[in-house]
């Protein structure tokens, strides 16, 4: 199964994420498929980037986000986009 999900990079007490598709038997720092974006939560206001066409094929391809990543795409109105498109 493949999960879209956060994966830490950045220094000690300093964190910053990227918005990863890996697989679910992977650790949070582990292999991943592919980068959809990253996600830095210390900025005012929040930073959070990602590539939109990548994020909708995946989730097309069955890919699952995590309860915070499907948080931030909603932000960003991509899971909205994606239950348009279903009938």
């Amino acid at each position: 199964m493949v999960r879209i999900r956060l994966r830490r990079v950045g220094a000690k007490k300093q964190p910053v994420y990227r918005v990863v598709v890996a697989d679910i038997r992977s650790p949070r720092g582990g292999r991943f498929l592919e980068t959809l974006g990253f996600y830095n939560p210390r900025t005012e206001p929040i930073t959070l980037v990602v590539n939109e066409e990548r994020a909708l094929h995946w989730l097309r391809q069955g890919a699952k986000p995590t309860t915070t990543t499907a948080r931030l795409l909603e932000k960003l109105s991509i899971l909205q986009k994606l239950q348009k498109e279903s009938p």
